[in-house]
């Protein structure tokens, strides 16, 4: 099995071998749990987190101590009271690795560039990587080979849209992201991601983008720090609601996937997060699974 021996700061830090191999993990840490209860005793993990969670929070310190470690957990601003660098160094000497929930990606390179443990990205405003392990673990239980599978992303170009790319796309996985003008990924992930060899489309087109789609997936189309922008928001993504009518023309064995939480009514129906078709609580599962082969391999080696 490939053991990790860097950081997590986005999707481009885990390779095709790398991705292969946890998934794999995974699978089998699910079934077999038991087996891995002590595979982490002595280890000690740093949770720091500058925004709310229930998923990743509750996900985190569970995958922590079903392994046999435990955790410390910090929710206030990183690098206010001291330099950052500083915060590093300190946690560097009484653990063995820091998660970190953040505003800014630049506070998740800081960490990883002062200090001399691994640091997971569990949240910045450019990657979500933790979550696309997740949800490409959950197409896998349902699909099988990820390889050639099509996703579509309704909404907001935004941290999500970036790790699906980026994961999806090294793993095989067509995405096609469906936003409006302006809210587009960065062109400069878009294309990383394409380097990959899997299909990736961006478009105005949320009908022509769920088409064949195995999953359609959406998220909040006004997140945390963007609360001022809401009224404007829900005017721009009308248009882009995932609704019991769009869900109609993807395939019809199409999984319906959401990072959550989602705000029923807007960028969801209740319909739709109700039907046969949605998987998110599978999804939000293997934020547990995921997260322990993910902790496995950063710290067992």
């Amino acid at each position: 099995m490939k053991v990790l021996s860097e950081n997590l700061r986005s999707d481009h830090d885990l390779t095709l071998e790398e991705l292969r191999s946890l998934l794999s993990l995974t699978a089998q840490m699910k079934q077999s749990p038991v087996e891995w209860r002590d595979s982490l005793r002595g280890q000690y993990l740093c949770i720091l987190f500058e925004k709310p969670s229930l998923r990743t929070r509750m996900t985190f310190e569970l995958a922590v101590k079903q392994l046999g470690a435990d955790s410390v957990l910090s929710m206030e601003p990183i690098g206010y009271r001291e330099p950052l660098k500083d915060m590093a160094r300190n946690l560097e000497r009484w653990t063995n690795a820091i998660v970190a929930r953040v505003y800014k990606q630049k506070t998740i390179d800081e960490l990883a560039r002062w200090g001399r443990i691994p640091v997971v990205n569990a949240l910045s405003e450019m990657w979500h990587p933790c979550q696309a392990l997740a949800d490409v673990f959950t197409m896998q239980e349902r699909f099988g080979d990820l390889k050639g599978l099509n996703l579509a992303f309704i909404g907001d170009g935004n941290n999500v849209a970036h790790s699906l790319m980026v994961t999806g796309g090294r793993l095989g996985v067509n995405v096609t992201i469906a936003c409006p003008e302006g809210y587009e990924p960065l062109p400069e992930v878009t294309a990383a991601a394409r380097e990959m060899g899997a299909i990736i489309n961006v478009t105005r087109d949320a009908a022509a983008a769920v088409r064949d789609a195995h999953a359609v997936y959406t998220d909040v189309w006004t997140s945390m720090g963007q609360e001022g922008e809401a009224d404007e928001r829900r005017q721009i993504f009308r248009d882009y609601q995932v609704n019991e009518d769009l869900m109609a023309k993807a395939r019809k064995d199409a999984i319906f996937l959401h990072c959550l939480p989602a705000k029923r009514g807007e960028e969801v129906t209740d319909g739709v997060m109700e039907s046969p078709q949605a998987a998110i609580f599978d999804q939000a599962e293997n934020r547990l699974h995921t997260q322990k082969a993910l902790l496995y391999m950063l710290l067992a080696g």
